[in-house]
C-alpha cells in the first residue's frame, strides 16, 4: 500500500499549515491529530518508506519489521495507547494478542517466564524466589507509584516559559524522587538477591541501559507496560503507517518520501520553513521536528549562532546504544518448527552491567544479551501473506566505535573487511540461536545483518542509536525536553521529549499537537 509521494517542483506552490520533519510514529501521530483538527500537514521523510522504526522491509519471500516486536495495553479498548491508536487510524489498525508468556529470561542455570496477567507474574516470581516475597510485593508497588506520579511529570511538558519552569518543577517533584535513582539502586534497596535483580531487570534491552545506569522510572514504565501481555499489529508493523497516512491525506495533507531536510529556516527568531537537501525551500507557519534532538539541534539549526545556548543543551545528553540485528527467513512455518510468540532474552550471567562492560572491551566475550523475536508467530495474517515460511529477528549490542572505520563508505559498498566482520557477528548470534532454538538450524534459507551504519543511513540516527537519547537519571532533569522551543513556531516531537518506545512516541505526538493547537486533545480523544 502506498504511504507517500515523491517530490515535485509544484510542492513549493502548495500551502500547508504545518511541516513535520520525519515520518516516525511521533511525526505521524502529530500529523494525524493536527489533520483531524482541520490542519493541512506536509510530512517530509528522507527514507523511501514512511513509518520510521515501524516500517518493514523485504528480501526474497520474507518480510521483517525493523523496530516493533511487541506492544502492551492495546488489547484494552480504553487504555491510553489503544484509544490514541484508534483515534489516529480511524479504528483501522487491528491488534493480535500474543501468548500468555510474552518474555522468557534465559540465564546459564535457569530460565524465567514473564507471563500475564500481572497476578501470574507475581506468583511465578515468588515461586522462583520464595524468600523474597515481600521484596516482590514492594517492587510491584513501586511500579504503580511511578505510573501515578509519571502522569503529572509528562503533563508538565505542556507548559513553557517562566510559568512553565515553576509548574514543571512542582509537577516533577514526586517523579524525580524515583527518576534520580538507578534501577539497581532502587531494586537493591528492597532485596540483596542479585539473581532477582538480574531477572527483574531482564527487559533492560527495551530501553537500552543496564540496571546500574538506567533511571528507575524508565525501567518501571517498561516493566509495568507489559504486565498484561504483549500484542502485535495485524499485517505487521507497516500497518501502522498504512492506517495513519490516509487520515492525514483526508484533510489534504501529504507524506513526502525520499527527500531529506537540510536546515530549518529561521527569520527574525521565528521558524518559517525548511531548506531541502536539493536546495529547494518549503514554507509553513508551523515547523515540527520528529527527527530527534541530535538532528534538530546539531544539524537543522547549525547555522543559527543566536541559538548557540539552546543547541548546546544537546551536550547534556548521550546517544543510546547502537546494535546489530540478524534477520532470518526460514523455509518452514512457525508451527512446523514449534516456534512460540514469546521473546527470548539470553544472558551470559545475572550481572547485566558486567556483561556489557566485558563485551564492550572484547568482541570475543559472550554477547551481553541476545534478544530473539519471532514476528511471524505474532501476526495472524503471516501465513496468508507468506505461505510456508517464518521469520526470526535477533538483536545484540554493537558499539558504534567498532564500525567507525567504515562510516564514510557508501551503503552496500563497504568492502570485504566490513562484510567479514558482519559474518563473524552473524555466526556469534547464530550460535546462541541454535542452542536455544535448535529446530531452525537446518531451515534458515536467508539471513542478513544490519549494523549501526545501516541504522544511521536508513533511520538517520547519527551513531546508529536504537532509542534516541539515553535514559539515565540525569535525562529526566532536562526540562528543555518538551514540545516548545525558544524559537517561535518551532516545535519538537518524538521519543526524546518523552521516553523511548511506542507509547512514548504516541504520547509525544499528542503533547506536541496539543501545544501547537493550545488545546487539550486528550479530553476529546477519551470522550469518543
Amino acid at each position: 500500500m502506498r504511504t507517500g509521494y515523491g517530490y515535485s517542483k509544484e510542492l513549493a506552490q502548495e500551502n500547508y499549515d504545518a511541516i513535520i520533519i520525519g515520518s516516525g510514529l511521533s511525526g505521524l501521530t502529530t500529523g494525524a491529530l493536527l489533520s483531524q483538527q482541520g490542519k493541512r500537514v506536509l510530512i517530509i521523510e528522507k527514507h523511501f518508506r514512511a513509518g520510521g522504526f515501524t516500517h518493514t522491509f523485504r528480501r526474497k519471500d520474507y518480510e521483517w519489521d525493523v523496530g516493533i516486536h511487541y506492544i502492551g495495553d492495546v488489547h484494552k479498548p480504553y487504555s491510553f495507547t489503544r484509544k490514541l491508536f484508534d483515534s489516529i487510524t480511524d479504528n483501522k489498525l487491528k491488534w493480535n494478542k500474543m501468548g500468555k508468556t510474552y518474555d522468557r529470561m534465559i540465564f546459564p542455570d535457569k530460565s524465567y517466564d514473564f507471563t500475564e496477567p500481572r497476578s501470574q507474574f507475581v506468583e511465578d516470581m515468588k515461586k522462583h524466589f520464595p524468600a523474597e516475597s515481600d521484596a516482590i510485593d514492594k517492587y510491584m508497588t513501586l511500579l504503580d507509584e511511578v505510573h501515578k506520579v509519571g502522569k503529572k511529570y509528562f503533563a508538565g511538558k505542556i507548559f513553557s516559559g517562566v510559568l512553565g519552569k515553576v509548574v514543571t518543577s512542582f509537577l516533577s517533584k514526586d517523579f524525580n524522587k524515583f527518576s534520580d535513582k538507578t534501577t539497581k539502586e532502587v531494586i537493591s534497596s528492597i532485596t540483596d538477591d542479585k539473581e532477582l535483580l538480574g531477572v527483574l531487570a531482564g527487559q533492560w534491552g527495551d530501553h537500552g541501559l543496564p540496571p546500574g545506569e538506567s533511571s528507575f522510572v524508565m525501567h518501571a514504565m517498561v516493566a509495568r507496560h507489559y504486565l498484561d501481555g504483549g500484542n502485535y499489529p495485524v499485517g505487521g508493523s507497516r500497518s501502522i503507517a498504512e492506517t495513519i497516512v490516509p487520515v492525514i491525506e483526508k484533510q489534504g495533507g501529504r507524506v513526502l518520501l525520499g527527500k531529506g531536510v537540510d536546515e530549518i529556516i529561521i527569520d527574525k527568531g521565528k521558524a518559517v520553513g525548511v531548506k531541502m537537501g536539493n536546495g529547494n525551500e518549503l514554507s509553513a507557519p508551523i515547523i515540527i521536528s520528529s527527527a530527534g534532538v541530535a538532528n534538530t539541534l546539531g544539524k537543522f539549526l547549525r547555522n543559527e549562532p543566536s541559538l548557540a545556548q539552546y543547541t548546546q543543551k544537546l551536550n547534556t545528553l548521550q546517544p543510546s546504544t547502537s546494535y546489530v540485528c540478524l534477520y532470518m527467513g526460514l523455509q518452514k512455518t512457525a508451527e512446523e518448527l514449534g516456534l512460540e510468540s514469546a521473546n527470548l532474552w539470553v544472558y551470559p550471567s545475572y550481572d547485566h552491567d558486567k556483561n556489557i562492560a566485558d563485551f564492550a572491551h572484547n568482541f570475543n566475550a559472550e554477547c551481553p544479551v541476545v534478544y530473539i523475536s519471532f514476528p511471524s508467530t505474532k501476526d495472524p495474517d503471516w501465513e496468508k501473506n507468506h505461505p510456508g515460511t517464518s521469520t526470526i529477528e535477533a538483536i545484540t549490542m554493537a558499539p558504534y566505535d567498532w564500525f567507525k572505520k567504515w562510516k564514510d563508505e557508501p551503503w552496500k559498498q563497504r568492502g570485504k573487511e566490513y562484510e567479514d566482520f558482519k559474518a563473524m557477528y552473524s555466526e556469534k548470534i547464530l550460535d546462541v540461536i541454535y542452542k536455544h532454538v535448535p529446530a531452525v538450524k537446518e531451515n534458515i534459507d536467508f539471513h542478513e545483518l544490519s549494523t549501526p551504519l545501516s541504522v544511521r543511513d536508513l533511520a538517520n540516527y547519527p551513531e546508529g542509536e536504537l532509542y534516541g537519547m539515553d535514559h539515565p537519571p540525569s535525562r529526566f532533569r532536562q526540562k528543555w525536553l518538551q514540545p516548545a522551543t525558544p524559537i517561535k513556531n518551532l516545535f519538537l516531537t518524538g521519543q526524546d521529549i518523552t521516553t523511548v518506545g511506542i507509547s512514548g512516541a504516541l504520547a509525544s505526538g499528542l503533547l506536541t499537537a496539543s501545544v501547537v493547537l493550545k488545546k487539550n486533545l486528550s479530553k476529546e480523544i477519551f470522550k469518543k
